[in-house]
């Protein structure tokens, strides 16, 4: 039976897309996106979720009284749609110590650096790109890992590298960054864990062959 997967957004929805694409192509096996739930009205990603034929949800914080009712609300969402994996993708909220510890090891997001480097708490969108460009690195790239109750401090799943280039601003950065590494890596993870082949070991994530889940 396919695994069923419910993304979360916030904004245009670019990896949302890709992952879309990707179910269609049948590149990610096992897989079926029964939801996307976004933490703002209005998120371009939920045209994208309806024009796939997709059910979406918007879960908006300033419709709560406190941050806790709303990821109360948040839970019995993803609970009702029994839910396998959650991916964030691009979602730009907070997520609480309760909800990481209650799905576990089922949360993963992309990050758009290396972990360890340019990560944690300030580090999303744009202002990513800008440090690495001010810190003058080489090579920068995107991160998938699992998602835990401190930021961008999960298993890491895969990551792949990116050229900086010569003349390259934030802007630049980030759309290669995007297609050459977020993109493909998220996609290829969501996979994985459809199909049963990752593995979590403390810290580390072991990629299982095929014929060999466990």
């Amino acid at each position: 039976m396919a695994k069923r997967i419910v993304v979360l957004v916030s904004g245009s929805g670019t990896n949302l897309q890709a992952i879309i694409d990707k179910v269609k192509k049948g590149d990610i096996k096992n897989a079926e996106i029964c939801a996307v739930i976004s933490s703002k009205e209005g998120a371009y990603a939920l045209r994208r979720a309806n024009a796939a034929g997709i059910s979406s949800y918007v879960v908006e914080k300033r419709n709560f009284k406190s941050e806790r009712e709303r990821d109360i609300a948040l839970m019995g969402l993803i609970d009702s749609l029994n839910v396998d994996l959650i991916v964030l993708a691009g979602y730009l909220s907070i997520l609480s110590e309760e909800l990481c510890e209650k799905y576990e090891n089922r949360i993963i997001n992309v990050h758009p650096a290396l972990i360890p480097s340019f990560c944690g708490d300030g580090y999303y969108g744009l202002k990513v790109h800008e440090k690495a460009l001010e810190y003058g690195v080489k090579i920068t790239g995107a991160t998938v890992h699992f998602v835990n109750k401190d930021t961008d401090a999960g298993p890491i799943i895969m990551q792949k590298a990116v050229e900086v280039k010569d003349g390259d601003t934030a802007e630049t950065l980030q759309k290669r960054v995007m297609e050459e590494a977020e993109w493909q890596i998220m996609p290829k993870a969501v996979s994985l864990f459809c199909e049963d082949r990752l593995k979590v070991c403390g810290r580390q994530v072991i990629i299982l062959e095929k014929g060999d889940e466990r």
